[in-house]
């Protein structure tokens, strides 16, 4: 998961993003941002995240995108 929050300080380094349970809902992280990440963890981890699985559950918070990637990595 360290992973995941590295990537989210380079898009935002002023939030705590370990506490942080509502990116999206609070519009701390948006569709640009989206884009990168998903760009970022499909590089890293080697997936593909789909477009069903772009949903503010999914990214909400350093842990949801951790079991959304976790996941993946298992299928």
């Amino acid at each position: 998961m360290n992973e995941i929050i590295e990537i989210l300080s380079g898009l935002h380094p002023d939030i705590d993003f370990e506490t942080a349970d509502n990116l999206v809902d609070s519009k701390i992280l948006d569709s640009f941002d989206i884009v990168s990440l998903i760009a970022e963890i499909n590089d890293n981890f080697d997936i593909a995240i789909s477009a069903e699985e772009i949903t503010p559950e999914n990214f909400n918070s350093a842990e949801a995108i951790w079991n959304l990637v976790e996941r993946l990595m298992e299928e």
